[in-house]
């Protein structure tokens, strides 16, 4: 026998093939399937919030308050 022969060959680890997370119900259906598509959309949709919510934070802050009016006439039911 060849020593080659005897050894067991160990499964490699295939990084490209991706991942696929699927949900099933208790009824065993499939409920929906996440895909790594889905990770990337929602981290950029993540990412954009923390954007927008950091532009608008800024934005607010060096804005000027606005001020009321005076109002130029008297109300027209005075209750004391």
């Amino acid at each position: 026998m060849n020593r080659f022969e005897s050894k067991q060959a160990k499964p490699k680890l295939d990084t490209e093939e991706g991942w696929v997370v699927q949900v099933y119900g208790k009824n065993r259906r499939l409920l929906c399937v996440l895909e790594p598509s889905h990770g990337w959309i929602f981290l950029a949709g993540c990412c954009m919030g923390l954007l927008l919510s950091i532009i608008w934070v800024n934005a607010a802050r060096y804005s000027s308050p606005i001020e009321p009016t005076a109002p130029t006439e008297a109300p027209k039911f005075q209750v004391d």
